[in-house]
């Protein structure tokens, strides 16, 4: 039963990928040659970007800038930060790696969360009320400025019970 779950949640994600990819090819948008999870459909501009700033497991605050449609994973990859064990499954929505905490007013503000995403935040560590998988969240220019914490602990089944790889 698990792995009909799974294999279903690999097949809604392909199918959002494409669609995603075919609105991008549909709209006349230009590909970047940035690596990316979403396929960024936004032409690399400074006056297109957005602001997020990450707050790492050590506390330290770490400001990147994205474009619009990237998800906050992509940002992570493309911005090549040094969040251990982040974003395992690369963005398919098969594990809760991405998870990230955010404050009240941005949370309301980042859209429904579907119910696989809950099934995978259920599986988070140190989960909250106003948690989110970053795959999930694509950037828009309301969010600029936004704040999104890393947990302290991820649950990645890449790592042994000691911890190392």
């Amino acid at each position: 039963m698990a792995f009909v779950t799974a294999l279903r949640r690999l097949s809604l994600a392909g199918l959002r990928e494409c669609s995603r990819r075919t609105a991008a090819v549909t709209s006349g948008a230009r590909l970047t040659g940035r690596r990316s999870f979403t396929g960024g459909t936004q032409p690399l501009r400074s006056d297109n970007k957005v602001t997020v700033n990450f707050i790492n497991r050590d506390g330290e605050q770490i400001a990147v800038k994205g474009s619009p449609g990237d998800s906050l994973l992509d940002i992570v990859i493309n911005e090549d930060l040094d969040f251990d064990g982040f974003g395992a499954c690369e963005g398919t929505l098969a594990c809760s790696t991405c998870h990230l905490i955010f404050d009240e007013e941005t949370y309301k503000s980042l859209g429904p969360v579907t119910d696989e995403e809950m099934d995978m935040l259920d599986l988070a560590y140190g989960l909250t009320d106003t948690s989110r998988l970053g795959c999930q969240i694509c950037l828009t220019k309301s969010l600029e400025g936004m704040v999104a914490r890393v947990p302290e602990s991820v649950a990645d089944i890449r790592q042994s019970k000691d911890g190392s790889s």
